[in-house]
């Protein structure tokens, strides 16, 4: 049976591969063929399948597909015969539309030629409406016109009338209102109407206001001003005081009233600000008429060739206008400022005052300011007396900060380079005759223990005074640029001390222990404490977020880091001269514990060599004593300890101490421990040295100066175990070394062993080693 069926399947293969290639060659394209071939081999495939069973399925698939094929025929006949009726319609469809779009467009050249018609027809009329137009427009804009000048006219008529009468008030009334119409011509292209308005309120509003004045200044005369001197309280008020007070109040309100018209003929008598100088509000017209008297005395007294104008006293002018704001302040708050709060104006009158005294200051030191450019002293002065007074101004006059003062001056260009240059040369003068000093490296509180904890010298200490000074001179600038440009003076200063500093040093390196050598030490540690806690000041904070946005054009390019750290607070200003301190002060301490060091060494040459493997037991002393080798190490160290205790300051100190603990622990280990061999004696007598006299040397400084010494500590309580635990730590020790060892829970780790003794430093083969220098004991 297997033969004919392995024929059939056979037979039926060729069968498929016949029908693949007879439809290969009937296919019109090779791709077409392939898809067709495949799609045929797949449906037989899941029809039929490789089952010969399954060949009883054909007959009633090749019915299926003879009446899909047919369905498919009749669909395709179908279709073929609608196809021309719609084609035919669509074109009926297209025709018709053209036909009514081609009577469109003649309907629209009819229309536009129509419309064409008539626009040219209605232009004459357009033309003449326009120009009857233009001529309303031109009348309406003639009669407005005329009416302005009516309107001016009749005020001008009223202000008159009302000042032939005595109507002050009216006339004020009319000068407000001209103001207002003046107001409302800003924007009009009227020029001449302008003029014409301006001139003729400039002629009421001098005319009233001369009136007012005059009244104004006959009234003050009663109350005595301008106050030259400190005013004097009368026993009893004059008869007349009410009347008095009456009248002051009406001019004053009158004056007050006129401030508009004021205000609008003196703008273009502006001058612009000063670099640093903030627009500020004009005066108000009560206040100007009261400065006339003082401004007179002034201009006569420092103008012109009078002896009181001198220029190398600036101080003469300064404290005269601070005398006459004191001597007017309570005048000015006792009568002044009720009678401008009842008229309602937001204006403090004492601040106003002070305000127009300001500007005799400010034109006094602009003209002399710059004449002193070539006299670095007479310049020096007149800086220090412009700080002085603008600190007064501020504190006793209570003169506010958002009103500038007199410290603009000091920031014009030329002035300002001038105050920097002046400000740098001073301060390197002072600098080299305080180095040059004879008791420049002695502190001038060293014998008061409790101010002198930093021990600076007094260099050091003058050098910070003199950096304060300067911040003080310029904390009070309004411009944060000229603020950042001190600040790169003074980072210039430190960087110049810093730089001296290690010149001085590397002269005293010969000699690290000398108190000039330490003194060295001290300042700059003393700097770096004082510019740390600057780096925490507000002032300086603010300093630095005003760094972040102008600073690179000052103080040089920052970098995104830098200024990254600047502007979250995260760095300080100082930080890069704070890192060359740090390393200056490194390498002193490091030269100073090298110095120390080598003497230790040197007297601990003998106390290195003893015969620590013969040295008799502890039983055979009565009592244990410091090895007679090692006084001469311990002296030494004790005397050092002492000596610079007293030349350093306690932070300097505390890091000198620690670091020659650790060195020493170093040395000792290295040197003497891991180089010898010790006996039962030998290890109690190192431990006897080290725990009861060389640690206690430094229990002076801290609580547990042990924990400076952890490798000599452990290596003395390893090398003094007894014998039974010492070999079984060694057991352990050789056992973890083995490559099959394999560690249990019953048997500890030579970590957990050491930990047990006490050992947390020495790593397992350090203990490992100083097993080993006890070898004489593990023999036995």
């Amino acid at each position: 049976m297997a033969a004919p069926m392995m024929e059939h399947n056979n037979h039926s293969s060729n069968d498929f591969c016949h029908l693949k290639r007879t439809d290969s060659s009937n296919s019109e394209s090779p791709s077409e063929d392939g898809n067709l071939t495949d799609d045929v081999f797949e449906l037989v495939q899941k029809e039929i399948g490789g089952d010969l069973k399954s060949l009883k399925k054909v007959s009633g698939l090749l019915e299926k597909l003879t009446l899909e094929n047919k369905q498919l025929e009749e669909q395709v006949l179908t279709v073929s015969s609608s196809v021309p009726l719609r084609v035919s319609a669509a074109l009926s469809t297209a025709e018709e539309s053209r036909v009514k779009l081609e009577s469109l467009l003649e309907k629209e050249r009819l229309l536009s030629n129509t419309l064409q018609q008539h626009l040219q027809g209605s232009q004459v009329w357009a033309d003449s409406i326009g120009q009857v137009l233009g001529q309303l427009d031109t009348l309406e804009r003639h009669m407005k016109y005329l009416q302005c000048l009516a309107r001016i006219e009749e005020l001008s008529d009223s202000i008159q009338q009302y000042l032939m009468t005595n109507s002050v008030w009216d006339a004020v009334g009319a000068v407000d209102r001209m103001a207002s119409l003046d107001m409302g011509l800003r924007e009009s292209g009227c020029s001449h109407l302008q003029d014409f308005l301006r001139d003729t309120l400039r002629f009421w509003h001098k005319i009233l206001k001369d009136k007012l004045a005059s009244d104004f200044e006959e009234v003050l005369t009663q109350f005595h001003w301008p106050f030259i001197s400190p005013p004097t309280q009368t026993l009893s008020p004059p008869a007349n005081a009410q009347e008095i007070n009456s009248q002051l109040e009406l001019l004053v309100s009158q004056l007050l009233s006129l401030q508009t018209s004021d205000d609008l003929i003196s703008e273009k008598k502006e001058t612009p600000s000063h670099p640093g100088q903030s627009q500020t509000p004009p005066l108000s017209l009560p206040i100007q008429i009261m400065l006339l008297p003082l401004s007179k005395r002034f201009r006569y007294h420092f103008t012109g060739n009078r002896q009181t104008n001198n220029l190398s006293k600036p101080e003469w002018h300064l404290t005269q206008v601070l005398i006459w704001m004191g001597n007017s302040s309570n005048f000015m708050d006792e009568k002044i400022q009720p009678i401008l709060d009842r008229a309602g104006a937001k204006v403090n009158a004492k601040v106003e005052l002070c305000r127009g005294l300001l500007t005799l200051a400010q034109e006094k030191l602009a003209h002399d300011a710059p004449r002193l450019l070539y006299d670095d002293a007479l310049f020096c002065h007149l800086v220090d007396e412009v700080l002085q007074f603008e600190k007064e101004l501020r504190s006793t006059h209570s003169y506010p900060r958002a009103y500038p003062g007199v410290l603009h001056i000091l920031l014009e260009e030329t002035v300002f380079q001038k105050w920097l240059s002046v400000e740098r040369k001073m301060a390197v003068e002072k600098v080299d005759a305080m180095l040059s000093a004879e008791g420049a490296w002695s502190s001038q509180y060293k014998d008061i223990t409790d101010v002198d904890e930093l021990k600076a010298p007094d260099c050091a200490e003058t050098f910070m005074t003199l950096l304060l000074v300067i911040t003080e001179r310029y904390r009070s600038l309004p411009c944060p640029r000229a603020q950042l440009n001190f600040l790169a003076l003074q980072k210039e200063l430190v960087d110049d001390f810093r730089i001296r500093l290690t010149q001085v040093m590397k002269e005293e390196s010969r000699q690290p222990l000398s108190p000039r050598y330490c003194a060295i030490l001290n300042a700059a540690n003393y700097i770096s404490t004082v510019l740390s806690d600057w780096g925490d000041n507000i002032f300086f904070l603010q300093l630095q977020q005003a760094a972040v946005s102008v600073g690179e054009e000052i103080l040089g390019p920052l970098g995104a880091t830098e200024t990254g750290r600047l502007a979250s607070l995260e760095g300080s200003l100082f930080e890069a001269l704070l890192a060359l301190l740090e390393r200056l002060r490194g390498d002193m301490l490091g030269r100073l514990l090298d110095a120390v060091m080598r003497d230790v060494k040197e007297k601990a040459q003998s106390y290195c060599k003893d015969r620590w493997i013969s040295l008799p037991s502890q039983s055979d002393q009565a009592t244990m004593s410091l090895s007679s080798s090692a006084c001469p190490m311990m002296l030494c160290l004790r005397d050092h300890l002492l000596q610079l205790q007293q030349m350093l300051c306690l932070p300097l100190f505390q890091m000198f101490w620690q670091g020659l603990a650790e060195r020493l622990d170093c040395f000792i280990y290295e040197e003497l421990i891991l180089y010898n061999h010790f006996n039962e004696g030998g290890a109690a007598q190192l431990q006897y040295d080290m725990t009861r006299n060389l640690f206690p040397l430094f229990g002076h400084y801290c609580k547990r100066p042990e924990n400076f010494f952890k490798h000599v500590k452990e290596a003395c309580i390893i090398l003094t175990l007894k014998v039974g635990p010492a070999l079984l730590l060694c057991d352990v020790l050789k056992q973890s070394e083995e490559d099959d060892y394999l560690l249990t829970h019953q048997q500890p780790s030579p970590e957990s062993a050491l930990n047990e003794l006490g050992v947390y430093k020495l790593a397992p083969s350090d203990a490992q080693i100083l097993l080993n220098l006890r070898s004489a004991w593990l023999n036995q």
